[in-house]
């Protein structure tokens, strides 16, 4: 059975280029995007989700409120927190929510991070 991956960005270029290295580097995967948490949401609630790349600037709801809310929905799934906002204070609220936090610039060690994470 694939990885079914979420990949959650407002940023269309983000979400392509991390689609880009899954389809590289782990083609029997599948990506599911979102451009926004309630989008996010949505998904997870139709949808068996294995791993979640959430962004955390994104308009309405924050990517680590979605990311908290997500796991409630989808508790199995691995929820990464893939951000340029590198704020001491929003690692350190990953960190207490059991998010892992990923800075960007997204490249193959950032899908690799991922990918261990997940199991995979």
């Amino acid at each position: 059975m694939p990885i079914q991956l979420l990949i959650v960005d407002d940023s269309r270029m983000s979400r392509m280029l991390l689609k880009g290295l899954v389809d590289q580097h782990h083609p029997d995967w599948n990506v599911l995007q979102a451009a926004s948490g309630d989008e996010a949401l949505k998904i997870a609630g139709e949808t068996p989700l294995d791993v979640v790349s959430m962004d955390y600037n994104m308009q309405g709801i924050n990517g680590l409120d979605a990311a908290i809310a997500l796991r409630e929905l989808q508790p199995k799934a691995y929820i990464v927190l893939l951000s340029a906002n590198v704020q001491a204070s929003i690692q350190d609220r990953a960190r207490a929510a059991g998010i892992p936090f990923l800075p960007k610039p997204i490249t193959a060690e950032t899908l690799k991070a991922i990918a261990n994470g997940a199991g995979g």
